[in-house]
């Protein structure tokens, strides 16, 4: 069982039923979006492979859209990147690499390179469905670090002249070459031993070239 499935069950285990109905359509429809693709994908099927009514799944998301972009915020929710985990501005040293690891391990799971590349493959035909992703994923997770990063410059120590393109290269060093190589399908083992320290010292060369 992977790290992230672990997260998910121990979060069902404390869910009413109807949340945890609700996290089964979740999960049912990111692997039906993940493997045929979000206009292969029926709200009919979900249902069916959750183990609910349809009535049930549009009781609790009112359309196919607004189910697709759930998905992908319940995964930024299952690796804790929410406005929780970047919290303490007085103390970004340790809130930013803790975000690099949690970040990290979002990007290289094997469920975000699919979703992301299963976008990528169709956005000549359905290019509403990167703008989805786009808005619930990436613009989401950038519009927490930069909110956070206007909160430390309250704080004297570090500053951020701009601190959405500052979100965006935090982000875009994190990927590193570990996740390059996995969109290409490309042998990642020599480099997952020294994933941690990878994202460790990104997040804090990052602080030091914003030092005051």
């Amino acid at each position: 069982m992977t790290e992230e499935q672990t997260l998910t069950q121990n979060n069902q285990m404390t869910l009413s039923k109807s949340e945890q109905k609700r996290e089964q359509i979740l999960q049912s429809a990111i692997d039906l979006f993940c493997h045929q693709g979000f206009p292969n994908t029926s709200m009919d099927e979900v249902a069916k492979h959750a183990g609910v009514s349809k009535q049930t799944v549009y009781a609790h998301f009112g359309s196919k859209d607004d189910l697709f972009v759930a998905s992908i915020e319940s995964k930024c929710v299952v690796h804790q990147l929410t406005e929780n985990l970047l919290v303490d501005a007085t103390d970004p040293e340790r809130v930013l690499t803790s975000f690099a690891q949690h970040f990290g391990a979002m990007i290289a799971s094997e469920e975000a390179i699919t979703v992301f590349t299963t976008c990528v493959a169709q956005v000549d035909t359905h290019p509403e469905v990167a703008a989805l992703f786009y808005d619930a994923g990436p613009k989401h997770i950038l519009n927490l670090v930069s909110g956070y990063l206007k909160k430390v410059n309250q704080h004297g120590q570090y500053h951020f002249n701009n601190p959405h393109d500052s979100a965006v290269r935090l982000s875009l060093m994190l990927f590193g070459e570990l996740r390059m190589r996995l969109e290409l399908g490309l042998p990642t083992a020599d480099l997952l031993s020294k994933r941690q320290a990878y994202l460790t010292e990104t997040a804090m060369m990052f602080l030091k070239a914003h030092k005051l």
